[in-house]
């Protein structure tokens, strides 16, 4: 496998709202998004992607970041559209961050996994990755996983297995919802927020039609033997899923009876984890 180069912000990437918030910075290097009361920020990817493996670093807002949210997702177009999440939650200070991850398939959301950090987000930059392949989506920090979530398609689970998606990044205001509930709210004083990105990497196969179907790196430059495209987790893959699972998710769909009293969705029942 060829390994990507760090992708360049100005080349792969573009500010799509803001009104001057967010920021392609050191040549092409880094990026960032700001949120005020006026307005938050985001960016996309300049082509769209059937599968690949997408990787970013983020420095989340220090301090007292509480109802904002910060993300780095995938999403197609459209009412009956895919997307694959990270969101992170802001908190009062002192508080830690939530990692909220979600996967939306057709149109259909509602798979929630929730998990705290076992580092300070704000401190340092650190790797956030989403893999999609037609297997399985799997969501990782610092190259350790925290999810997976499976093609279940031949149980009638949907999976995003046909629409195109660019990859996002925002940063906006949500205390409605986002730091316990909505129970605590922004706090305009702390503001501006800013979230800090950089070394953007994309190994993805590009469907776009200017790109032909390419599958492009980093760099640009085609390539082959795309793990990506079958990776799975290995036994100590797993092992690192489970310690995760156990000492840092916070809340997952699948053990939510009381959300899903009828039972609970098709795909947890086929689920280890």
């Amino acid at each position: 496998m060829i390994e990507p180069s760090f992708g360049n912000f100005t080349k792969y990437a573009e500010i799509n709202w803001g009104d001057g918030r967010g920021k392609i910075i050191e040549a092409g290097r880094g990026l960032t998004l700001s949120l005020d009361n006026s307005s938050g920020s985001g960016f996309q990817s300049k082509n769209d992607f059937l599968f690949g493996r997408f990787d970013i670093q983020l420095k989340l807002i220090p301090n007292n970041s509480a109802g904002t949210v910060t993300t780095f997702f995938l999403a197609s177009q459209g009412s009956a559209h895919d997307e694959i999440d990270f969101e992170f939650l802001g908190n009062s200070s002192g508080e830690p961050y939530t990692v909220h991850t979600n996967v939306y398939a057709q149109g259909k959301g509602d798979r929630e996994q929730q998990f705290k950090l076992w580092f300070d987000p704000v401190a340092t930059f650190h790797t956030y990755s989403i893999v999609w392949n037609s297997q399985r989506i799997i969501f990782l920090v610092d190259n350790i996983p925290i999810r997976v979530f499976n093609n279940n398609g031949a149980f009638g689970v949907p999976f995003p297995t046909n629409q195109p998606m660019r990859v996002y990044g925002s940063l906006w205001n949500a205390d409605d919802w986002a730091t316990q509930g909505g129970q605590v709210k922004t706090n305009w004083t702390q503001g501006p927020f800013v979230a800090n990105y950089r070394n953007f990497k994309i190994n993805a196969c590009a469907s776009s039609s200017s790109s032909n179907g390419t599958c492009v790196s980093g760099s640009g430059d085609p390539f082959s033997n795309q793990s990506w495209q079958t990776q799975e987790l290995d036994a100590n893959g797993r092992n690192r899923l489970r310690w995760v699972h156990q000492k840092y998710m916070i809340y997952n769909y699948c053990t939510d009876f009381v959300r899903f009293p009828q039972g609970i969705p098709a795909e947890c029942k086929r689920s280890r984890f």
